[in-house]
């Protein structure tokens, strides 16, 4: 019932979702500057964290490079039809090779940290059993090189590149990939972790069951109910074994979390007869990776069918402390009954006025403060940092030959806006890094969304920052972002 009075208030309360800027920019706080001359902008407290995110198959290519095994995205993406225009990470952005070249464009923009991923294939060929060194040997590099300046590394041991042979074995639908997983994260982090101090487990564990294990739009191509709700609940099993496994490693100065698409469900057009739909989403999307990890529960819409797949200790392993929580946050999902989707809901409009992205995702910056201040009141307030925001465009260039991504720019202002007034308000919010440095492999997508704040040419791999990484750098260089 308090959920279900939460989205009721929520949804009146932000009526004028639509205004975007507008109303975020009418914020009071202490710390707006208003010197003589000068643009008002909002400041963050010291020692806020700006850094950038990207994952290993969107960016690095070198598919076969180094010993590195095929993974499901490569099974996938080769896959007639799959992905738009026939697309492939098998080059994506050569991170692999130009990885210097892309730390120091972040070292120019004054980033403090950088969330990447590593790619399980390319140091578990096989996905368990012996290790390839040469593929930790990359990340030894990329490691170094972001200390050198001055740039935190964050690694994510899984951003969604499984082993092909482990999902050969039934990947994320066999409980027996809790230890794989587990086997795996000590051995990147005995190689990494006298240098990198801040571990992220999984990334996004209920979209990787959802598009991957459900409605078979993502790798490996899984459809069913039963199969989505099996990758949750052992995406879920293999993080809280990690994460005691780590903690008994006991690396020193180890930060340990994971991060979570957290994005508020709201019923279509705030119609009691969606509430349910809303409510269920919400259940699968967001509750049942937080539920079992704060709380050591399942959702109770969820909680029988949960039931049957786990063991009875299940549980009690899942609900491990975490130094902090990643949240990833692009827009509120609304939702309305569908007899046809996959948990009997599907997705509806936002409300009318509301501006859209270039992959038609609605704009609604305050569902960011809305899902921080849920965290805040329902989970104990958790350390949290921003890990993913950002909004594809489609590419402008201006007289100069840069992209003026202007739309762009006014998203992540919304956002930060809205990060802001949440710190305002008491949610532990340490910091922040943009979705993502480079355009890149978007998944189904391919190439043709473009997240990045610098340009990647497809034929000559060049970097080329746009509008929004200047922008951004001002941002991390001045720790406020300009009202206007």
């Amino acid at each position: 019932m308090r959920r279900r009075t939460f989205l009721k208030t929520a949804f009146k309360a932000t009526a004028a979702v639509a205004a975007g800027t507008g109303a975020l920019a009418a914020l009071t706080r202490e710390s707006v500057q208003a010197a003589p001359g000068a643009v008002k902008s909002v400041a963050f407290p010291d020692g806020f964290l700006w850094g950038v995110s990207t994952s290993s198959y969107q960016i690095e290519g070198a598919v076969a490079a180094d010993g590195r095994g095929p993974s499901i995205w490569d099974s996938f993406s080769h896959s007639f039809g799959r992905i738009a225009n026939g697309d492939t990470g098998d080059v994506a952005c050569d991170h692999y090779n130009r990885y210097a070249e892309d730390v120091e464009l972040m070292a120019r923009a004054g980033m403090k940290a950088y969330r990447f991923s590593i790619a399980w294939p390319r140091v578990l060929p096989q996905g368990t059993g012996t290790v390839n060194a040469k593929g930790l040997d990359f990340y030894d590099r990329l490691t170094d090189a972001l200390l050198a300046r001055g740039i935190q590394p964050w690694p994510c041991l899984y951003h969604w590149d499984l082993p092909q042979a482990l999902q050969d074995k039934g990947g994320w639908t066999n409980r027996d990939i809790a230890g794989w997983f587990t086997d795996y994260a000590l051995a990147v982090t005995a190689r990494l972790g006298d240098r990198a101090k801040n571990w992220v487990m999984l990334n996004e564990p209920s979209v990787v069951a959802i598009f991957g294990h459900g409605t078979g739009g993502h790798a490996p191509g899984m459809t069913g109910r039963d199969t989505c709700l099996a990758a949750i609940h052992h995406q879920n099993l293999a993080q809280g074994t990690a994460l005691a496994a780590l903690r008994q490693a006991g690396g020193k100065g180890w930060q340990l979390g994971t991060v979570l698409s957290l994005q508020p469900s709201w019923p279509v057009g705030g119609l009691d007869s969606n509430y349910p739909a809303s409510l269920m989403w919400d259940a699968v999307w967001n509750r049942s990776c937080l539920d079992p990890l704060f709380k050591g529960r399942f959702p109770e819409l969820l909680e029988a069918e949960f039931a049957r797949i786990a063991k009875p200790d299940d549980l009690a392993r899942i609900k491990q402390p975490v130094d902090f929580l990643g949240v990833n946050y692009y827009s509120r999902m609304h939702q309305q009954p569908d007899p046809q989707g996959l948990f009997g809901t599907g997705y509806g409009s936002a409300p009318e006025g509301t501006r859209k992205t270039g992959m038609d995702w609605p704009v609604e910056a305050d569902g960011l403060s809305e899902f921080l201040a849920e965290l805040q009141e329902s989970y104990g307030n958790p350390a949290v940092y921003v890990t993913e925001n950002g909004a594809d465009y489609p590419d402008s260039v201006g007289p100069s030959g840069r992209v003026e991504d202007r739309d762009r720019i006014g998203y992540l202002r919304d956002h930060l806006l809205a990060a802001a007034k949440s710190i305002d308000e008491g949610c532990n919010l340490k910091g922040y890094m943009a979705w993502t440095l480079l355009d890149n492999f978007e998944w189904a997508e391919g190439y043709r969304r473009h997240f990045g704040l610098v340009q990647v040419d497809r034929q000559t791999l060049a970097r080329k920052p746009k509008a929004s990484y200047d922008w951004y750098a001002s941002v991390i260089r001045n720790n406020a972002v300009p009202l206007a």
